[in-house]
């Protein structure tokens, strides 16, 4: 059994800063794509970003160059770090890695 569990919501100013993590427990191996996506009231849920093994990384138009995604194998945590947050960002914010997901973080950004 996989489980994953996400930390460091909370709500912020426009322009401040959040960092999520997301301990991954159960048979996860460090091979494995893990990544966060994201979903606003009255959206779909949307890829924000992923990370490989070796660390090659991916981000969504609207959040790169704000948000940066590093995880730590030994520790199972994938990690995001959210800077210069916008109304637009508020979403509940889910890990996953392979075909499991996170319960999910609440991200509230106030103008």
């Amino acid at each position: 059994q996989v489980q994953l569990v996400e930390s460091g919501g909370g709500l912020v100013q426009a322009g401040g800063s959040l960092r999520l993590s997301c301990v991954a427990s159960g048979n996860i191996f460090s091979s494995f794509v893990m990544g966060w996506s994201r979903r606003a009231p009255g959206n779909q849920r949307e890829l924000v970003a992923h990370i490989s093994s070796a660390n090659t990384t991916f981000y969504a138009n609207s959040v790169k160059g704000r948000f940066t995604i590093s995880r730590d194998n030994a520790k199972n945590t994938v990690y995001l770090q959210m800077n210069n947050l916008k109304p637009e960002d508020t979403a509940v914010y889910y890990c996953w890695v392979n075909a499991y997901w996170g319960q999910g973080t609440q991200v509230t950004v106030s103008s």
